[in-house]
């Protein structure tokens, strides 16, 4: 129901028990969980990314740095796992990017009673491989509609008025 409401436009629902109740008259019972292989989709590979990084990515850092791992405090130990986490996650984002895009497309283009495999691949016909990785720049892109910097980037400087 999240999905479907943050990816249709206009929102077919208000609230999330408006969503169920759309759902469930449209499609039944069955239609709550019609994202539920999408989902999987997305979430199986970045859980997969995330077991098999961070740990490697932890255990490099220490080979890194001078001392063994036991020789440092809580702090640093926590600040390892922290870049360690975080690195994981850029990876993570890396992988399951274009399974994310999937399911946005799936939830919102779906045609009712279509099979998930059939409706990927017509999505896919659509938007071609690169279309999966097109939505990599909305956030940025909004904030610079918006008048916000980019991410990491200073603020636009005023803009400049004339005096007549």
């Amino acid at each position: 129901v999240k999905v479907r409401m943050q990816t249709t436009i206009p929102p077919f629902a208000s609230s999330t028990f408006g969503g169920i109740s759309v759902i469930t008259g449209k499609e039944g019972t069955a239609g709550l969980y019609k994202g539920l292989y999408p989902l999987w989709g997305r979430q199986i590979p970045y859980t997969m990314m995330k077991f098999a990084s961070f740990e490697t990515i932890v255990e490099a850092i220490y080979g890194q740095m001078p001392k063994k791992k036991s020789e440092y405090g809580k702090g640093v130990q926590t600040g390892v796992s922290f870049a360690g986490g975080y690195l994981a996650g850029i990876l993570c984002a890396i992988v399951s990017h274009p399974a994310d895009v999937m399911v946005s497309k799936l939830n919102a283009n779906r045609q009712p009673g279509e099979a998930f495999g059939g409706a990927t691949s017509r999505i896919y016909k659509d938007i071609g491989f690169s279309g999966l990785w097109n939505e990599w720049g909305i956030y940025d892109s909004f904030k610079v509609f918006m008048g916000l910097p980019t991410t990491g980037g200073a603020a636009p400087p005023p803009k400049q008025t004339a005096n007549l």
